[in-house]
């Protein structure tokens, strides 16, 4: 673990240090009562009955979640190195709390593009690296649904705290941990109902940039 004070952070050379780090978990540990599972479901709106629109509702948000635009900004931050591709893609995700930021890295180890009769979905998948203060998966998915014409925004995961993870952390997650994670899931829906819905959507995402302004410890690999 590496505490850094307030200040800049170049995510380019945090985001380089993740290339030779493996996942921090094996899928055959994941079992309840020890690990939590959620899934939440979020409707964005409806478009006309079938196949997605050309640019409909569908597919602005499916522009948006693989931008990862839709995370709450004062949760969650993400930074990626410019024109990589998605699927493999090393991510540096900053967990924003009061005072603290907490610097852990994720990979893209899936993208999902399929139809049927019924729905067409697309969406991705990030596992945690090492370094990372929790250990597990999260899935998004984009769903138009042909019948009705509505589109569904699904998070999916699977997650626990790493046991390896000081008692400080692990008191502070038994206080806010699973708050904060279902308002993410809540936030995100919102916020990716209204970006979907506006009329000119402009996405940014940085190569670099601050890691935020105002005073906060930035605290890398949470657990070494």
């Amino acid at each position: 673990m590496r505490v850094v004070l307030p200040g800049r952070t170049d995510p380019a050379s945090v985001l380089r240090g993740l290339r030779d780090r493996d996942l921090n978990y094996s899928p055959g540990e994941v079992r309840p009562p020890e690990w939590v599972f959620d899934e939440h479901r979020h409707v964005l709106g409806r478009e006309a009955p079938g196949p997605p629109e050309g640019r409909g509702l569908w597919r602005r948000a499916r522009e948006l979640v693989a931008a990862y635009e839709f995370t709450p900004p004062e949760i969650i931050r993400a930074f990626h190195a410019a024109g990589s591709e998605l699927l493999g893609r090393d991510m540096l995700l900053e967990a924003r709390l009061p005072g603290l930021r907490f610097l852990m890295g994720v990979r893209v180890t899936a993208v999902r593009d399929d139809a049927d009769d019924e729905r067409t979905t697309w969406g991705w998948s990030y596992e945690t690296l090492r370094g990372h203060l929790e250990r597990g998966r999260v899935d998004y998915e984009v769903v138009k649904h042909h019948a009705s014409g509505e589109v569904e925004f699904v998070a999916r995961s699977y997650s626990q705290l790493h046991p390896r993870a000081p008692w400080w952390m692990r008191l502070g997650w038994r206080l806010f941990g699973r708050r904060v994670q279902l308002r993410f899931y809540r936030r995100a829906g919102r916020r990716l109902r209204g970006l979907s819905h506006a009329a000119d959507t402009v996405v940014v995402v940085p190569a670099t940039a601050d890691l935020g302004a105002g005073w906060a410890l930035r605290i890398h690999d949470p657990v070494p």
